[in-house]
């Protein structure tokens, strides 16, 4: 596990990428802030996480438990859901915007063009929602 990205992942980069092209300016990895979230637009009290599907427990066909160390990675996995969980609620309790773009949005079968994920971040970003979420279409 000590080769698995945690910042600057692929999907992490064509957000980024994409949003900084819409003229939206952020910080990485926001260090005082629970959880770190990998995007943070301080202006627009936001932040943007982009989860890996395997990792953070996702619903979709990117995650399957492994056959392996059943035990280890049920307790992993569920652990870091919980986890998840307590850091939204904390950053919406500290008065943050919270917005999840999961990796089944970005790759796979379940894939969206990476324009409309975009705008959808872009109009998540300038509206008042406090909690958004982007995920991979369903089939």
């Amino acid at each position: 596990m000590a080769g698995i990205r945690s910042v600057d992942t692929g999907p992490e980069l064509l957000i980024r990428r994409g949003l900084h092209a819409r003229g939206f300016r952020y910080r990485l990895h926001g260090k005082g802030l629970p959880g770190r979230p990998d995007l943070v637009f301080a202006s627009r009290k936001a932040v943007i996480f982009v989860h890996g599907c395997f990792w953070h427990g996702h619903d979709c066909t990117l995650f399957r438990w492994p056959g392996t160390r059943v035990e280890f990675w049920r307790l992993k996995i569920e652990g870091n859901i919980a986890r998840d969980a307590r850091t939204r609620q904390g950053l919406l309790d500290q008065g943050w915007r919270v917005m999840e773009v999961w990796e089944c949005a970005l790759k796979g079968k379940q894939r969206r063009p990476l324009d409309d994920i975009l705008a959808a971040c872009a109009d998540w970003l300038v509206s008042n929602q406090q909690v958004g979420q982007i995920r991979g279409q369903a089939e």
